[in-house]
């Protein structure tokens, strides 16, 4: 296509974002952009445009090739190999990107390698702006295009500009749109090639294009380039390369497809394979002659496009031998994936070796953190086994990373292929299409398909038969979708196989919903106290503690999976252990370390490119009862959960305004979002909600619905027999009986807990009733008692309704103060305690997994909110001890 400066026509908008980007690096931010658009639309004379603006600037490239997806961390591997000798890495970070890029040992994690090629990229920028290009984005590997959003996301505050072309996806970055080209840029474009047409050609040829740059330039050279009208612009630009290839001689298509089956660009790979083809060596000139390939010392296709024309012109045999050659000039040490992929593609047909050197591969891309690469390379074994059960097994296993890859379509597909008799086999395949159903958020079979699992092996395996079981609730409430759920299961395992020894936790959630709390804590308990369940099953484990008004085990199966996750890398565990931490820490007052938890979760799931939790989010803002920016927060996460199915997470939600109602005293608005999340006994929530139920029931003159819900209330409270449960119970029944006693019982159980929130509470209701008894004196001293402890949790809502109580009963109240803290935001109040707590830059930036520099601006926003100018100010201020 030639120079950016020959070839770049209109375009002046996108032209100007670029140059500000590189202006912005010279200026020490950084910055991402996307150019997005179909094949030829111009996104590669873009990217050659910004590498000419960026004199002065390092430059480092990677491009995605569409026969290179299997290999993860290829493309990252491309944009840091020419900085991993100029950057001395510390140590853990090198060893991430050396496992990354199979240089070491070890399994790397998404956001260790991202943190790793933050560490270097912004090193090497210290020394000179560094401008990052990454070409066909959409044809990188899996783990390179997370770990390169990852980085997109985090560059802002140094001098590091990310400029990726792409024909989709990268939908979060920044991004432009590239669409055809003006008729008046059309025709100065077409003018320029300086290709004598007549007009009846040139209208025709301008039809033809729509405005596409690259077909503008290809198709007066190629004949027949009227196409039908069905066919898109790309697909005539390929059938232009393919044109050329027709009058080249045999041993110069050979050669061509020898470059196009190679995505390494190794000319030693490229010769060693064409002289094993017995290519003569004139055909390199006339391979280059053609226009379509440079070969430099590294090989290069003029386009994408032309990649694909000339591999898929190639006749089925020709392709079968240029991959066996290839496969046979790949080092089988140093490049062994390559070599099996090649060998895989020479198409000998089933080939027991070949499939079992592909299941090698997989393995070590799984190793590699690479499951998409697994996939491809589980399936492509798969199709090769000549032996049924092995395929059988080859199929599941790649069905199995494709859904951890987060392709279920992929997984489900792969299914379909799979036919046995085997109860066992079908058994496995019904529990992943129940994996597969629940991760569908529309999908409602996922409970069904698990089940029928477990009914399957009830016969041969009846221990996993009872695991199944589990298995669909715990899986349930990994995705929050418990709603339903755990009442199907417990039906269905009443008819479950007994297995020896002690009555299980499969056994002691049927007695659960059989007889009830009293009946069941003990086995309950006991379950949960088993360290195995929280390795198995964290989720539920976390769940039934407080289920049981546990708070002390909650504590320690969060420390436990925290430990476990921080020790193993897995974010997926870290992130359960922050959520449960960041929910703990609301429901015993800690708001600042609620945040900090919210902020480090959120952290994570950015880095490995998931929405965050939600319900330690709307836990808060409940408890923290500030109005708009609650009901704000309650309705996003009501309007989303109701679109996707996520019925636990409704049920939070519906808790959620339930507690602020309350908190407002707006008694029956709380009275319906607490009958709301009560509705279907979901697991935590309605142990949790039966509480604002009663106080909202009581507070509306709806005794009926009071006395119900303290019944339902109590048969839980009273079977747990926590200091926590007995206390919520005793105010709880203070409400409805208006004794007395019951509001002592309450101070003096919550007393022995932690749990400030509901202590406040249990005060402010004695108060309350104090005050309406006519009592105002003693009413005074509980109402003290709860605005204190309130205003100083934060709980603006109560706090507020108990300094309308205390002016009720006489009081001269000041207006309560906000405190320091309140004005920044979740990741700001994180790092502001992490900093007051002594850390440095550095370690802020390795535990919220972005870069000193961005440490430093965001501690300069903290300054400027809370007035201050010093670390040792931020350490003076009690809000953040």
């Amino acid at each position: 296509m030639g120079t950016a400066a020959r070839t770049i026509v209109g375009r002046d908008t996108e032209r100007r974002r670029l140059d500000e980007l590189v202006g912005r690096a010279r200026n020490g931010e950084g910055g991402v952009l996307v150019l997005r658009g179909e094949a030829g639309i111009g996104k590669s004379v873009l990217l050659d445009h910004v590498r000419g603006a960026a004199r002065g600037m390092r430059v480092v490239e990677a491009s995605g090739a569409e026969f290179e997806t299997e290999f993860p961390f290829a493309g990252l591997h491309q944009l840091c190999a020419p900085l991993l000798s100029d950057v001395d890495l510390p140590e853990p970070l090198r060893t991430a990107l050396d496992a990354a890029f199979g240089l070491a040992e070890g399994t790397p994690e998404i956001f260790r390698v991202g943190m790793a090629a933050l560490e270097l990229l912004t090193s090497a920028a210290d020394a000179h702006p560094l401008l990052c290009l990454v070409d066909d984005a959409h044809w990188l590997d899996d783990a390179s295009l997370r770990v390169l959003t990852f980085l997109a996301r985090r560059v802002a505050a140094e001098p590091v500009v990310m400029v990726l072309a792409a024909r989709h996806g990268l939908d979060d970055l920044p991004g432009v749109e590239l669409t055809g080209l003006t008729d008046d840029d059309a025709h100065r474009l077409l003018a320029d090639t300086r290709t004598t047409l007549d007009q009846a050609v040139r209208d025709r040829v301008l039809a033809e294009a729509g405005g596409n740059p690259l077909a503008l330039l290809e198709l007066p050279g190629a004949g027949g380039f009227a196409m039908p009208a069905t066919s898109s612009v790309a697909s005539r630009v390929e059938r232009s390369f393919s044109d050329r290839l027709a009058g080249l001689p045999p041993d110069v298509r050979l050669l061509l497809t020898v470059a196009s089956a190679d995505p390494t660009g190794d000319p030693g790979l490229l010769w060693a394979a064409a002289e094993l083809l017995g290519v003569k060596a004139y055909a390199g000139a006339h391979a280059e002659a053609s226009g379509l390939v440079v070969l430099g010392p590294g090989v290069r296709f003029c386009h994408p496009l032309a990649r694909s024309a000339v591999y898929r012109a190639a006749a089925v045999d020709d392709r079968h031998a240029v991959h066996a050659a290839l496969a046979g000039v790949t080092d089988p040490v140093r490049d062994h994936d390559r070599r099996a992929w090649h060998r895989a593609m020479a198409g000998s047909g089933p080939d027991e070796d070949v499939a079992a050197e592909l299941d090698r591969s997989a393995a070590r891309a799984l190793a590699r953190g690479g499951v998409a690469a697994a996939a491809a390379f589980h399936e492509r074994a798969a199709a090769l086994s000549r032996d049924q059960d092995r395929r059988v097994e080859r199929t599941l296993a790649a069905a199995h990373a494709h859904l951890d890859a987060g392709a279920p379509d992929e997984a489900a597909r792969l299914l379909t292929t799979v036919a046995s008799d085997d109860d066992a086999t079908v058994a496995r395949v019904e529990l992943m299409r129940g994996r597969i159903a629940f991760v569908r958020h529309r999908d409602g079979d996922g409970p069904a398909f698990m089940l029928s699992a477990a009914r399957r092996l009830a016969a041969t395996d009846p221990r996993r038969s009872r695991d199944c079981y589990l298995d669909a609730v715990e899986m349930a409430l990994v995705v929050g979708r418990a709603s339903g759920v755990m009442d199907m299961v417990v039906e269905a395992a009443r008819s479950a196989p007994a297995v020896p020894g002690p009555p299980d936790l499969l056994d002691a959630l049927v007695r659960l919903a059989a007889e009830g709390h009293r009946a069941a804590s003990r086995p309950v308990r006991e379950a949960v106290a088993a360290s195995p369940l929280w390795t198995e099953r964290p989720a539920l484990a976390g769940m039934l503690a407080v289920e049981l008004w546990d708070v002390g085990t909650h504590g320690v199966i969060t420390d436990w999976v925290l430990a476990r996750a921080r020790e193993t890398g897995s974010p997926l565990m870290l992130r359960l252990g922050l959520g449960m931490a960041a929910a703990s820490a609301v429901h015993v007052g800690d708001f600042s370390a609620a945040t900090s938890a919210i902020a480090e979760e959120e952290a994570v799931a950015d880095a490995i490119g998931v929405a965050p939790l939600g319900y330690p989010r709307l836990h808060l803002a409940a408890m923290r009862g500030r109005a708009a920016e609650a009901r704000t927060m309650i309705g996003t996460f009501t309007a989303e959960a109701a679109a996707s199915g996520t019925g636990q997470t409704i049920a939070n939600a519906h808790w959620a305004a339930a507690v602020l109602a309350n908190g407002l005293a707006n008694y029956p608005a709380a009275l319906t979002a607490a009958r709301e999340a009560t509705r279907h006994g979901d697991l935590f929530v309605t142990a949790i909600a039966l509480p604002e139920l009663v106080e909202a029931a009581a507070r509306s003159g709806d005794h009926e619905t009071a006395e119900a819900a303290l019944t339902s209330l109590t048969e839980r409270t009273e079977g747990s027999g926590t200091p926590w449960a007995l206390g919520v119970g005793a105010y709880a029944r203070a409400l409805v009986t208006g004794d007395e006693a019951d509001h002592r019982a309450a101070l003096d159980h919550l007393e022995a807990t932690s749990l400030a929130p509901y202590l406040a509470r249990a005060h402010l209701l004695y108060g309350e009733w104090l005050r309406r008894q006519g009592r105002r004196r003693d009413a005074r001293t509980q109402l003290r008692a709860a605005r204190e402890r309130l205003s100083d949790i934060g709980m603006t809502a109560f706090a507020d309704r108990a300094t309308a109580e205390l002016r009720a009963a006489g009081e001269d109240v000041r207006g309560r103060t906000t405190g320091d803290t309140d004005d920044l935001t979740a990741q700001e109040t994180h790092i502001a305690r992490l900093v007051a707590g002594g850390a440095t830059s550095k370690e802020v930036a390795g535990r919220l997994f972005i870069s000193p520099r961005t440490v430093d601006a965001h501690l300069r926003n903290i300054f400027r909110k809370l007035g201050i100018t010093s670390r040792r100010q931020l350490r003076e201020l009690p809000t953040l001890r």
